[in-house]
């Protein structure tokens, strides 16, 4: 067995911003990994928050011979255990002629980058989506981009995503608007370092977790302070611990959200197979992309998004 770890740039349409910054490409890890005369890849995405850099990952030392067990014990769950995990999902899947069950057609949130409450409002009125995800500042602007958004979309329901970009002030500033608008997810409102705040303020709507769950194993100690947890195979290291994060959360009572970076299609195949077993789904991240890969997802006339072909990644 050979195993090939590249870096890949595509570039964004514009910019993609969040609380935490801007970028204007997707630099992606792949992993392409043939086992006799069987190709597969994998896609993953460096993410500085957990300390990871394009040239980090690349660094790592990996044994070629590995297999997916022996991955999840042996390497830490981030983009180089995801990228490496999904290659070898390719290659069982095209080896077994029976690639895994997925969801073909998915109600996922449209996402509307941060900017200034017109701009997102104009993006809001630009998408055909049901389910508009926004991203939040944690500045003053957040209300007016909340009421801005629902003025120009009052018939989509609103998915806030504030990167732990919040403090207790502002979240509790925009809890009327929580109580009054269509909202139905909260994301990530405070720094992992401060769950304990969610204890501390009203939660009228479910709130879910993302920078502080990562593996199953993570997710016991939030149980009481969620209502959800974000899957992202970069976060998990793959879909074999994806898979047991999902079955852990609903173990706790967590319902499941299944999310993405900003990536070609590539990564975002597999999380389709997650997808299945989502209460919510955000699988967006290539369609900021000035050019994703050939065969990638599709976003319907109603908002829909479609599934890559089979094709491009077959797991």
């Amino acid at each position: 067995m050979t195993l090939d770890l590249a870096i890949e740039r595509f570039p964004i349409r514009g910019e993609f911003r969040i609380a935490r910054g801007a970028k204007t490409s997707a630099d992606v890890l792949v992993a392409t990994i043939e086992r006799d005369g069987v190709v597969g890849r994998g896609e993953a995405v460096p993410y500085a928050r957990y300390g990871e850099t394009p040239e980090g990952v690349l660094a790592t030392r990996v044994d070629p011979l590995v297999d997916r067990e022996a991955l999840r014990r042996t390497m830490k769950p981030g983009a180089v255990r995801n990228a490496i995990d999904l290659a070898l999902a390719e290659v069982e899947g095209r080896i077994r002629g029976a690639p895994s069950a997925r969801v073909e057609v998915v109600r996922s949130a449209l996402t509307l980058s941060l900017a200034s409450p017109d701009a997102m409002a104009l993006a809001a009125s630009r998408s055909p989506g049901s389910l508009l995800k926004l991203k939040l500042a944690g500045d003053a602007h957040d209300a007016d981009r909340l009421r801005a958004v629902h003025a120009a979309r009052p018939d989509a329901q609103l998915w806030l995503d504030a990167n732990e970009g919040l403090d207790r002030e502002r979240y509790l500033a925009l809890v009327p608007l929580f109580e009054s608008l269509p909202v139905v997810l909260l994301e990530q409102p405070f720094p992992a370092s401060d769950d304990a705040l969610l204890a501390t303020v009203p939660r009228p709507i479910p709130v879910c977790a993302d920078e502080s769950a990562h593996d199953a194993a993570s997710l016991d100690a939030l149980a009481d302070r969620y209502d959800a947890v974000n899957v992202k195979l970069d976060k998990t290291g793959g879909l074999a611990e994806a898979q047991h994060v999902v079955t852990r959360a609903r173990a706790l009572g967590l319902d499941v959200v299944v999310g993405c970076m900003v990536s070609t299609s590539l990564a975002l195949a597999p999380a389709f197979v997650l997808a299945k077993d989502a209460d919510f789904v955000d699988l967006d991240g290539a369609l900021f992309l000035e050019h994703d890969r050939e065969h990638g997802i599709a976003c319907m006339a109603d908002g829909t998004i479609r599934a890559p072909s089979r094709s491009l990644w077959a797991g």
